[in-house]
């Protein structure tokens, strides 16, 4: 495992225009020892808690991380804390973390797991989110169903299919 790098930093709001959030600013100094501009991902700590972010870039050369709600709860941090943080670059950038809901439809549509592979792993990860966020278990498994489906007929998992 590479060197950890540590930090304090700000929790504060910001992120892009389009969807306002929490973020904390890397310090240039730690971005460039992590390994400046071509690192993408992170792996580390918030507050003790366990992260796996990506490093998004700020125009004065810094990076930051967006930190949603429910991460901001797990560490038990609130908008305008000092917050400990701890960023090693991730040995496995392209890990998607897949509900368990996805992973089972997947396992059933080979045609729908072979397309899902052949996406980023940001849009792979976008899709995970996607079925991970509903509440219900059903709703995850209504999402994951759907998407599987359109990924096996070749359609793009967040658009309707014609005629349904």
């Amino acid at each position: 495992m590479k060197t950890a790098y540590h930090f304090e930093g700000l929790l504060e709001p910001g992120g892009p225009s389009f969807m306002p959030t929490q973020i904390i600013i890397v310090p240039l100094a730690v971005t460039e020892a992590l390994g400046g501009k071509s690192l993408r991902r992170v792996t580390g700590t918030l507050n003790g808690h366990p992260i796996r972010l990506g490093l998004l870039p700020l125009g004065t050369g810094e990076r930051y991380l967006m930190v949603n709600k429910d991460l901001c709860q797990a560490a038990g941090v609130q908008l305008g804390q000092r917050v400990h943080v701890s960023l090693a670059p991730d040995p496995d950038p392209d890990h998607v973390d897949l509900p368990e809901e996805l992973a089972e439809a997947l396992a059933a549509w080979p045609e729908a797991a072979a397309a899902f592979a052949a996406y980023s792993p940001s849009h792979r990860r976008g899709i995970a989110y996607h079925v991970s966020t509903a509440k219900q278990a059903g709703t995850r498994a209504r999402r994951a169903v759907e998407i599987a489906e359109r990924l096996a007929l070749g359609a793009h998992p967040f658009r309707k299919l014609p005629g349904r």
